[in-house]
């Protein structure tokens, strides 16, 4: 206790709690993106529970791999190679990872864009029924959970060799994931173009995920600079769509150009 009192007198400790929760943050807005779209192919009624015991996964997930602090570290370490190219235990996480999103991205798309195909969803049910089980929704988030976590544990471990910086970091991220969820999950399912939006963001971040599993490191700020600059062309169209709407609600129905 007397070590944690001294580390948060330390200016430089603050300055780095601060860097990390944010850093945990943003990393965190790919998670929650996934959570979001998942949770809504369930019942209303489940959806809430169902993005709570998502996030809670998540967090005990971070804390437990926090613990597990000098194993996450080992998994840098090369096992094997191929053709002169060292595979880590992280690479083989984020290549399993990011097949896994684009997978059920591509699917998701597929499902959006295709609407005359009731034959399969994500889970193989059809359209009309409900489209995926909660049990389903939980294993698959649980999975991603665990890429996630990996992703920031050890971009926590990086930034900083204190455990308690991390541990508060990783605790205040998550709480802003629990805050933001069903916001998020609402405004998605009330604006179908966002889905597909988020939908590409998912694809970029699972194709992101592999072609690190390789060795390829891709600069984080791009990823989210190109997903911030998509984000506010669609916020720009929404604006535009509704004050369409707003005109011809004001015109009985009759936009401007049909007088």
């Amino acid at each position: 206790m007397q070590e944690f009192l001294l580390l948060m007198q330390d200016p430089a400790a603050w300055i780095a709690l601060i860097t990390l929760v944010v850093m945990e943050v943003v990393l965190g807005i790919d998670n929650l993106i996934f959570i979001s779209i998942l949770t809504n192919k369930l019942p209303p009624e489940h959806r809430d529970r169902a993005r709570k015991i998502g996030i809670g996964l998540a967090l005990i997930m971070r804390l437990g791999l926090l613990f597990a602090i000098a194993w996450i570290v080992k998994l840098d370490s090369d096992l094997f190679t191929i053709a002169g190219m060292g595979f880590s235990g992280k690479d083989l996480i984020l290549i399993a990872g990011g097949i896994f999103l684009v997978w059920k991205a591509t699917k998701e798309i597929h499902h959006s864009v295709d609407v005359q195909d009731h034959k399969e969803d994500l889970v193989g049910a059809g359209k009309n029924v409900v489209k995926m089980t909660f049990g389903a929704a939980i294993g698959q988030i649980l999975i991603l959970d665990l890429v996630f976590s990996i992703d920031s544990i050890i971009t926590a471990v990086g930034m900083t060799p204190h455990v308690p910086i991390m541990f508060i970091a990783v605790i205040t991220a998550v709480t802003v994931m629990l805050l933001a969820a069903t916001p998020l999950a609402n405004f998605i399912e009330k604006n179908p173009t966002i889905v597909m939006l988020a939908l590409a963001f998912l694809l970029m971040i699972g194709g992101t995920l592999i072609v690190e599993g390789f060795g390829v490191h891709v600069p984080k700020g791009y990823i989210y600079a190109a997903m911030a600059f998509s984000a506010g062309v669609e916020a720009l169209n929404m604006f535009t769509r509704r004050k369409r709407e707003r005109e011809r609600a004001a015109n009985g129905g009759v936009t401007p150009t049909q007088h």
